[in-house]
Formats: C-alpha cells, structure tokens, sequence
C-alpha cells in the first residue's frame, strides 16, 4: 500500500481523543489512529450476512430431534440469537437465514426479525445443498455488495468490526476468520504465510495436526466468489475456497477471542460453560 507524508494541524481535545486508540498492538502510533479512523470512516460499509443453518445436527441427537442446532440455547438464549445480536450491534442487519432440518422454528422465532432491530429472510432448502450449493442459490439477492457468510452453530468473540477492515484492505475476494486450537484435527486447519492463506487441510475426521491454526466458518466475500462456483447444485464452500487459495485470492483473519464450534456434545458443553455473551463480562 502507497503512503503520502502529510501535515495537518488539530484541535487539541480531538487529538485527546484520537490518543484513545493507540494501544501499541493494533494501533501503534497517532498516525497510524488517524489513518485507522479515515478508513473506517472512508471504507463501504458491509450490512449483509447469510447464515447457514439447515444443518441436520446428527452428532447432538437426542437435543436436535425438536430443534434445530442453530436454536439449542447457551446462557439461555438460542446460538442463532447470540450472533444475530452481534451482527446488529455492528450495523450488520440485512440478513438471510438458509433453512432446511426444522426451519419453521427458526422462522417462527425469528420472524421478520423486526424485534431483534434487523430485516431477515428466509432461503428454503428442501434437500441438502451443503454449504456452497446453499448460498449458490443466493447469488441475485446478494447483489454486488460485500457480504459475510457465517455457519449458524458457531459462538464467537470475533470483533467483526475489524474483520471487514481487514478484508477490504486485502483487496481479495475471501477472507477467513482464523482461531487457533489445541485439538485442530476436529476442524479445517490453514497454513498461513503472512495474510494469505496458502493451504486448507479440510477436516477428514482426525488425523495428523498440520496447523494449529483452524478456519472458523465465517467469512467475508466479494461478489466475485459467485464466478468460481461449479455448476452443479450440491458441494462445499471448503471446495471453492481450495481454488481460490490456489488464484491467491483467500486472506486470514487471526482473532484472539474465544471461538466455539457446537457440532458434537463436547463441544456444546464447553460452549455452555465457558461462552460469555458481551453484556455478561
């Protein structure tokens, strides 16, 4: 990225306030704080996700035999309604829900999302489409904007916020939101080499820890993901990403904050110990 020294004089009581971002990590500098609000300020904004959740959620039977696993409760609220709630509180409130396994509930709990302070609508899914043929189907209604793509069954201190930062600045048309993990055989791992990611070892079931780094199932996409899609109805998100890895068109995001996956038992009962949704800390 090309940079031009300038000169500008402030007030003083806003300098004061532009010091507040300097932690030294993130921000390193005042420069760097004026430069990082510029561009928050200058960016596009990002208001759209799709969240997948027409899941089945074999692995957490008896639980999901009545609901959906996107609907069991952690702290006493459903995992959809924790990321929802998040989406809103960063100005993300266009939002489409992909159904299939039980989707009436999510729709009748949800609705029009109105209460929550976000407009959702609904993708039907009558057979599985898996996670790339499901938003396939959500090509026109996406448009030509930026959008993120979350898994319904993830709980997450992600700042999305910095997310989307990141992704713009990348100027590619993935980026991943990457956690690190003790036991990264239960998911997808990623070699990282600087912010591009280079390989994604997709999970098989267990096997040799390649990384510790693991791949979140969210992501922020450019509309240009759509062109790299195959033309058959059913496949994997994981598959598209693999290619564009290969185009060198796939960042990561590596964020600090506790990440939970509520695929199996385990990991539901971890989530339901150890989550803290934000009003809570």
């Amino acid at each position: 990225m090309r940079r031009s020294r300038i000169t500008i004089t402030l007030n003083t009581d806003l300098l004061k306030k532009i010091d507040k971002f300097i932690d030294k990590k993130k921000i390193r500098n005042r420069s760097h704080a004026i430069e990082y609000i510029l561009t928050q300020f200058s960016e596009s904004k990002v208001n759209k996700a799709v969240i997948l959740a027409g899941g089945r959620g074999t692995q957490l039977r008896p639980y999901t035999y009545e609901l959906p696993k996107p609907m069991l409760p952690v702290k006493g609220t459903p995992i959809l309604e924790h990321l929802i709630i998040q989406l809103k509180e960063n100005d993300i409130t266009d939002i489409i829900i992909a159904i299939s396994y039980l989707g009436d509930k999510i729709k009748e709990y949800f609705g029009d999302g109105s209460r929550f302070g976000v407009n959702i609508t609904y993708s039907q899914e009558q057979d599985s489409l898996m996670t790339g043929g499901a938003l396939a189907v959500l090509k026109k209604q996406l448009g030509d904007d930026t959008f993120l793509v979350i898994h319904g069954d993830v709980l997450t201190e992600l700042p999305f916020s910095e997310f989307i930062h990141f992704h713009t600045s990348q100027e590619t048309i993935a980026t991943l939101a990457l956690s690190t993990s003790n036991e990264p055989a239960e998911f997808g791992q990623i070699k990282l080499q600087g912010t591009k990611i280079k390989k994604l070892y997709q999970y098989s079931g267990g096997g040799k820890t390649k990384s510790h780094l693991i791949h979140t199932g969210i992501y922020a996409f450019e509309p240009e993901i759509f062109d790299y899609f195959p033309k058959k109805k059913k496949f994997a998100l994981e598959d598209v990403i693999s290619t564009l890895i290969e185009k060198q068109e796939a960042s990561g995001f590596v964020f600090e904050g506790k990440w939970f996956d509520v695929g199996d038992p385990k990991n539901y009962e971890k989530a339901i110990k150890e989550y803290r949704p934000q009003d809570q800390k």
